[in-house]
């Protein structure tokens, strides 16, 4: 990091938090602190609900992500447009009938305050920790990177978050978040175009090569429960994720509710759906250009530098550099080969490239079995040391080869990231602690000037709780997954409590309260026995199901309940 990067990061991060408590600092009462005064139009809505869900996870793990698998997890976000539509239809017109604060104030409406207060604490639970998640995501990443120490990296992240929160509440972050986009966004794509003109090759042939070792694969039509990502998944499993986050995940519908009307707010959640897709295209798009990147110029063995730094200096040292010599003769060989695959192309020799596409997956067989060696050595070096290392690869490039300046944008990228989801989350967490509970059953007859300060208190509170998760979290497989699994837990329940509000009028609350407490045992049940099983029977299902099932669950306990409450 040079002083130019130094000055780009730091001035863009201060510039977005002062500028948020600048426009925002004179919030005066519950209404305005909460819903913004309903003075957000369509296109800030739009962006607000973008930011939110593209936490700085999303441009670590996902170019990551593609590195590794490829372009299939676009997959997972095809059922997005499907959710938005049903939400604009079903969800948002109840919202802005009974004037709620937040989505949970419906369901004492239409149930009781037990089933409220279930989904609230449900929804704290989740989002909490959550929180604490998009926070620690990208600290541990940027403390490994820049050297700095994690604590106060975590600390940093969350101070200008709670600052800019505090101070201006549900206006203060819709209005930074169109400015961390526009950070996030225009970074990424100057990213992706500094990565394909710094190709050895044409565009055309970069396509050649990741399309030969199955990168560029966006759609498997194989059903397969276990498998996280194919069509099935991304257009039923994921819908009822999407309609358990965007319908009922009150860190996104405070977004919406700051809407001037109702169709400004339904034509914000018809952007995002129809915009997510290409913006996730981009980010994916731009982690193939990487892996292609590297076939022509050789990769670090592991992309965790500070480890192997650590190995180089341990009794392994002499154990390492074997490895990296091996490493070294399999790229030459791989890269070789890359040529010899581009010219058969060209020539259209058929058999030859055939061969070839064979040969390259022997070698990335090989590769991947020297990798493997190598974190074996890690871990025997220091048996606590992270080996996955999957979410450094886009900014270990960027660091290593991008001219300086544009690494300072591309940090302020993730931090931006972190900060607008962050942002949203405290938001949201602050206002459903405030009006689901501490108003509703513990302070009931405080003014309206008691329960802006409470918000206030409640959304410092959880920045805290954020940042003290954030320091003691450990590493997750992959971030971005971590997130998806932590929202699948509990969004199936939820969302069937909201589905039962909606559709099963002859369902009461003492039957949906049950039955919601049973879906979240069984979602329990199914993940921490998934491989497992019990009595015999064994499954092995990928967590986008669980909310499908956590749903559907609750449907039917519910109306089981109902019918023996009745007799």
């Amino acid at each position: 990091m040079s002083t130019i990067d130094w000055i780009v990061l730091f001035g863009t991060l201060l510039t977005i938090a002062a500028y948020g408590v600048y426009k925002t600092y004179k919030q005066n009462s519950l209404d305005s602190y909460l819903r913004g005064k309903n003075s957000m139009n369509w296109w800030t809505i739009g962006l607000s609900i973008m930011a939110t869900q593209a936490s700085a996870i999303t441009f670590l793990s996902t170019p990551g992500q593609a590195y590794e698998d490829g372009m299939r997890f676009i997959q997972f976000y095809f059922g997005l447009p499907l959710a938005m539509i049903i939400i604009s239809v079903s969800f948002i017109p109840i919202y802005y009938k009974l004037k709620v604060y937040t989505a949970y104030e419906y369901l004492e409406n239409r149930f009781d305050l037990k089933t409220r207060t279930l989904a609230s604490l449900l929804f704290i639970i989740q989002r909490g920790l959550g929180a604490g998640i998009t926070i620690y995501a990208p600290a541990i990443i940027l403390s490994t990177l820049l050297g700095w120490n994690l604590t106060w990296t975590n600390i940093l992240i969350g101070t200008l978050v709670i600052a800019y929160t505090v101070s201006g509440g549900t206006e203060a972050v819709s209005i930074t978040q169109k400015q961390q986009m526009a950070v996030m966004m225009g970074g990424m794509i100057l990213a992706g175009i500094i990565v394909i003109n710094m190709l050895p090759i044409s565009f055309q042939e970069a396509l050649h090569v990741a399309g030969s070792m199955d990168k560029l694969n966006m759609v498997n039509f194989e059903f397969d429960l276990a498998d996280r990502y194919n069509i099935w998944s991304g257009m039923t499993a994921a819908v009822f994720l999407f309609l358990g986050y965007f319908g009922t995940d009150q860190s996104q519908v405070q977004r919406y509710l700051s809407g001037q009307t109702l169709s400004q707010s339904r034509m914000g959640l018809i952007m995002n759906g129809f915009l997510k897709i290409p913006m996730q295209f981009v980010i994916l798009f731009i982690g193939v250009m990487v892996f292609v990147f590297y076939q022509f110029y050789q990769p670090p063995v592991v992309f965790n530098q500070v480890q192997t730094e650590k190995l180089r200096t341990s009794e392994y040292a002499g154990d390492f550099e074997a490895l990296e010599d091996k490493y070294s003769e399999n790229f030459e060989v791989s890269k070789a080969s890359y040529l010899e695959l581009l010219s058969a192309i060209e020539q259209k020799d058929e058999t030859t490239e055939s061969r070839v596409k064979e040969n390259l997956k022997s070698l990335k067989i090989e590769q991947n079995k020297i990798r493997d060696e190598v974190k074996d050595l890690i871990v025997t070096n220091d048996p606590v040391a992270e080996t996955r290392d999957t979410d450094y690869v886009f900014m270990r490039f960027v660091m290593d080869n991008l001219p300086k300046g544009i690494i300072g944008l591309l940090f302020a990228v993730i931090f931006s990231a972190a900060m607008s989801s962050s942002a949203s989350e405290l938001n949201s967490l602050g206002s459903t602690s405030t009006i689901d509970l501490y108003k509703r059953s513990i302070k009931k007859d405080g003014s309206d000037r008691h329960y802006l300060h409470s918000s206030k208190f409640f959304t410092a509170f959880w920045g805290v709780g954020a940042i003290l998760f954030a320091t003691y979290a450990s590493l997750f497989e992959n971030l971005i997954q971590a997130v998806n699994l932590l929202g699948s837990l509990f969004y199936g329940t939820i969302l069937g409590i909201f589905i039962v509000g909606f559709f099963m009028k002859w369902i009461k609350g003492q039957a949906v309260f049950l039955g919601a407490l049973g879906s979240q045992a069984l979602i329990f049940l199914i993940h921490f026995r998934n491989g497992e099983g019990l009595f015999g029977f064994v499954w092995d299902i990928g967590f986008l199901w669980y909310n499908a099932i956590g749903c559907l669950a609750v449907m039917l306990f519910g109306a089981i309940f109902q019918l023996f409450i009745k007799k």
